[in-house]
């Protein structure tokens, strides 16, 4: 958390107004619009940019290779687990980094489980990604 005038640089300085609630048809597009927030503050991430770079180039690689639309499919599935589980992982992070800006160890823990069931899913996807162009 960087520093500016006294003041900590982070998203919950500013409070705002929580959204009403929504139903029927309104609530889809509610949603749409905070997952639309959410992928706003994953792009931030370098590791979800990476991840996000590398499918491409996988999937792509896979096409040209002559994959089979199968395997494409399982691999494109796997790299949408992926932002997922990144997803996550970032909410995480920002939460513990909220609520124990200090260290401690709870906090390396759970920062530490979630980037394990993030390297899970890297390694997932490196197999998927193998055995499609070995098989």
């Amino acid at each position: 958390m960087r520093k500016i005038d006294n003041m900590a640089e982070t998203e919950t300085e500013m409070p705002r107004k929580p959204p009403g609630r929504v139903s029927g048809l309104g609530h889809l597009f509610a949603a749409g619009s905070y997952s639309i927030g959410g992928l706003r503050r994953l792009w931030r991430e370098t590791a979800f940019r990476h991840e996000l770079l590398f499918s491409a180039v996988g999937i792509g690689l896979l096409v040209a290779f002559g994959a089979s639309p199968a395997w494409v499919a399982g691999f494109v599935v796997l790299n949408l687990a992926l932002i997922a589980i990144e997803a996550l992982n970032t909410a995480i992070e920002c939460l513990v980094d909220h609520v124990s800006p200090d260290w401690a160890e709870f906090a390396r823990d759970a920062k530490d489980l979630g980037s394990l069931a993030v390297a899970c899913l890297i390694a997932a996807n490196v197999v998927c990604f193998v055995s499609a162009l070995l098989l």
